[in-house]
């Protein structure tokens, strides 16, 4: 039994040292952390929040009125512009610097009751041989002029009301108006679509989805290559003859082993951790569709790379050669095991080389847990 707990201790101890050794350079924190959550916003397009690709058109609205209010929320119902309300100043510098395509201003006569008696006029300022400002165009006159139909509809209705019965005022002729406007307006609504566009869809072969493919990818490839990275410890150990003295004491190689495996492995596990929670609240990847699941692959995963990295270090002389291949081998397994970019865009060839490489079934199980929701028996 004392055999047993002196044992663990000096694994303990062994994989503490090397962990302590490793973050007193600031490199470490750069592969640990700093680098991952980098490289997985930037592949990822930023934090995988889905953006409205509408085109943005800046609104002046200097009528403020029930009209000019139906008139925004028809234009914030349309598929192809955004409206974003603006104090005309703004709008204007906007429009200086070309940073908007288009700028409506809604005049402050553009009311019901100016648009009952005549017209009103709508100011568009485009910029020029712009397509976006095109589009823009085309979408205001579209809805400007469905707000002038029920409007042209409301007359038409208090024009044939008024021939066969004059209005006893004024007031009930707006009355009349108003119920009118709005009855067009339900009927407009609820009107049968009479033309049908059919969009034809033609399946991805790839599927991808840059949140998930993104924390996954990263995930594999920065916690893989310091895993190699053990081979660069047991050159340095080599080199600096600590391992020489370290085995004069009653300290087994396979101690030695055991105890550096373990401490990378450990600090593998908390780079992982740490990955998966950004990845949850940063990147809304939904990681914890199977716990298990995860874990066994996240495990696996590490003792493959650590074992791969032990037999690296078997072959390397120098420190600096086992950094620099460290670094080579696992940017390049990343990068072919589908990491980086799908696998499906790798010739046929290639997809099946690369299965001999652990990152290309890391990405496959995670995919799996994170993108398909398979759990542990999947």
């Amino acid at each position: 039994m004392n055999d047993t707990g002196s044992l663990i201790k000096k694994i303990i101890a062994i994989g503490w040292k090397d962990i302590l050794i490793g973050f007193s350079s600031a490199t470490e924190w750069l592969f640990f952390l700093i680098l991952p959550i980098v490289f997985t916003l930037i592949l990822a397009g930023g934090t995988g929040a889905q953006a409205d690709a509408r085109i943005r058109l800046v609104v002046v609205d200097q009528a403020q009125s029930p009209l000019s209010a139906d008139l925004l929320a028809a234009l914030e119902r349309s598929e192809t512009i955004r409206p974003d309300v603006q104090p005309l100043n703004q709008a204007e510098d906007e429009f200086k610097q070309r940073t908007v395509s288009a700028v409506l201003v809604i005049p402050p006569e553009f009311t019901l009751q100016q648009l009952e008696g005549g017209s009103v006029t709508l100011e568009l300022r485009q910029q020029p041989n712009n397509l976006n400002a095109l589009v823009a165009s085309r979408a205001v006159m579209a809805i400007a002029g469905s707000i002038g139909s029920v409007v042209d509809i409301a007359n038409s209705s208090v024009n044939a009301a008024e021939s066969l019965a004059p209005f006893a005022s004024q007031a009930e002729k707006a009355a009349f108006f108003d119920e009118s406007l709005q009855a067009a307006q339900s009927e407009m609504s609820a009107a049968p679509a009479r033309l049908r566009v059919a969009n034809a869809a033609t399946q991805d072969q790839i599927e991808y989805d840059p949140r998930v493919n993104s924390s996954a990818g990263q995930l594999i490839t920065w916690v893989f290559i310091p895993l190699l990275g053990i081979s660069a410890m047991f050159a340095y150990e080599r080199q600096k003859g600590t391992l020489r003295r370290l085995l004069t004491t009653p300290t087994q190689k396979a101690t030695y082993l055991l105890g550096t495996i373990a401490g990378q492995s450990v600090r593998a596990l908390v780079q992982t951790v740490l990955l998966v929670g950004f990845g949850m609240l940063v990147m809304h990847v939904n990681w914890g569709q199977s716990l298990p699941a995860l874990a066994v692959m996240l495990v696996a995963f590490i003792l493959a790379a650590a074992a791969l990295g032990t037999t690296l270090g078997t072959f390397v002389k120098t420190e600096g050669q086992a950094s620099g291949l460290s670094i080579m081998l696992g940017m390049v397994m990343a990068l072919l095991g589908g990491c980086w970019y799908p696998i499906e865009l790798f010739p046929q060839f290639v997809q099946t080389a690369v299965k001999i490489f652990p990152t290309t079934w890391a990405m496959q199980g995670l995919l799996d847990v994170a993108a398909h929701g398979g759990g542990l028996s999947a």
